[in-house]
């Protein structure tokens, strides 16, 4: 039975989790890989807190933060096969979007309003457009990974059913794991053994409703024994546990043996988005007693601590989280707006009269002719 430690949220770290199943073992991490794990992490929180000074500023019209997330984003986008795997991210994941090379200006592109789910090359980076849908993402990834079984089952193709399966990660929330779509994805992977990994951020909110007052039982793993997958429940502000578990994961899918559920058990330190105020549901002092430690702070103390890292290189890696947050803001500032012809173009392969007509009609009204 995984044991969560050292985590602030009441009652957190002794909510019962279901017996896992035998998963793979994997080497702990590297020097070089927790130091590469905290100059993307710096960078994502650097990021972040740009971004929601953005929104104030009138540069963008909204964002979803993800301060005290950066551990179990940027830990769960590291573990992954760049290669084969392919992640579905929610409307919070800019940490596994910048994990994972995508340009963050058009990533930003959503946030910005000039282009719907983000303008990177989806194929090229491995990670789908941003869902604004709760729990949208689920259901896309389950889909992909019951593809990766068909594929891989097809006659006469070379590819090792066993130990060679692209892997999907789906990312939800707490929230997110009490729609009816997270049980049909959940069933139908483990029904059909679909590779794919649901990696849950349980962040203690669903917007404003605790965790313990929307799913039943505290635990999103808890529910794995009833799909009959394994389920590991971690402190998701540990970086190295993040990714320890995910590699697990992955593993254990890769090899055709079905689905894994992680539950990242971490705390929105900020809003659920810009237009929300946590201070009419919480106080100040409910979230310095409940938030636990800060894993940007955490995995620097250890760098340090452990000599795996020196003062200088943490200096280095906020210069050049600082310098990239100003590069992201002037490339948002260039964005230009996109045709709005784009809405009627981009609906059919096949654009039908009805739509062709309401075309000219909006072209007509806004573009006087």
């Amino acid at each position: 039975m995984q044991r969560v430690q050292g985590l602030g949220r009441s009652g957190a770290a002794g909510s019962a989790a279901p017996p896992v199943p035998e998963l793979p073992a994997v080497p702990p991490m590297t020097a070089p890989e927790l130091r590469e794990v905290y100059r993307l992490m710096s960078s994502v929180r650097r990021l972040d807190e740009a971004a929601v000074a953005w929104q104030r500023q009138g540069i963008l019209p909204a964002y979803a933060p993800l301060l005290g997330q950066e551990a179990a984003q940027v830990g769960s986008a590291f573990a992954v096969d760049r290669e084969r795997d392919f992640l579905f991210p929610t409307y919070r994941e800019a940490g596994v979007a910048r994990t994972l090379g995508v340009d963050m200006v058009e990533y930003m592109s959503t946030h910005r309003a000039t282009w719907h789910g983000g303008l990177w090359d989806a194929a090229e980076h491995r990670l789908a457009p941003i869902q604004a849908v709760v729990a949208g993402s689920v259901l896309h990834a389950v889909g992909w990974a019951h593809g990766q079984r068909l594929a891989a089952a097809s006659p006469g193709d070379p590819q090792d059913p066993v130990g060679g399966l692209g892997v999907a990660v789906a990312y939800l929330g707490d929230g997110a794991s009490s729609q009816g779509d997270v049980h049909e994805a959940m069933n139908i992977a483990a029904v059909f053994a679909a590779p794919v990994v649901f990696f849950v951020q349980n962040n203690g909110w669903a917007i404003s409703v605790p965790t313990e007052r929307q799913v039943a039982g505290g635990s999103v793993a808890a529910r794995g024994a009833g799909y009959g997958m394994p389920a590991l429940r971690i402190d998701g502000n540990d970086a190295e546990a993040v990714v320890s578990a995910t590699r697990r994961a992955l593993a254990y899918a890769r090899a055709g043996r079905g689905p894994v559920i992680v539950e990242a058990v971490t705390y929105r330190r900020g809003p659920h988005s810009t237009a929300d105020d946590p201070g009419r549901y919480r106080t100040l002092d409910d979230e310095r007693r409940d938030a636990g430690a800060d894993p940007l702070e955490r995995l620097r103390a250890r760098l340090l601590g452990e000599g795996l890292a020196n003062e200088a290189f943490v200096a280095e890696c906020d210069a050049a989280a600082a310098a990239e947050a100003e590069a992201v803001r002037e490339g948002v500032l260039a964005l230009g707006p996109r045709p709005g012809a784009e809405m009627f173009d981009l609906v059919f392969a096949e654009p039908t009269e009805e739509l062709l007509r309401q075309k000219a009609q909006w072209r007509k009204e806004s573009e006087h002719g």
